[in-house]
């Protein structure tokens, strides 16, 4: 299987959401699934929900990963 072919169910259930997170790297590593999005870039159509999850989601797996380091 394709990463594309993977991503294709998370997208029809949630494209504005949906978050890719790169495991197994020494720093947290979060981007919006749907990708960059240039095509309509300054035309005030982008909604700003998966980038939005993923800095969250950023910042969740950086707080348990120093809330394991402290443990």
């Amino acid at each position: 299987m394709y990463h594309d072919q993977a991503l294709v169910p998370l997208k029809a259930l949630d494209f504005d959401a949906g978050v890719n997170v790169t495991l197994g790297l020494p720093i947290v590593r979060t981007s919006p699934d749907h990708g960059t999005a240039f095509g309509i870039a300054g035309q005030n159509r982008a909604d700003p929900g998966a980038t939005i999850a993923a800095i969250r989601l950023a910042g969740e797996i950086a707080a348990r990963r120093a809330g394991a380091d402290l443990g």
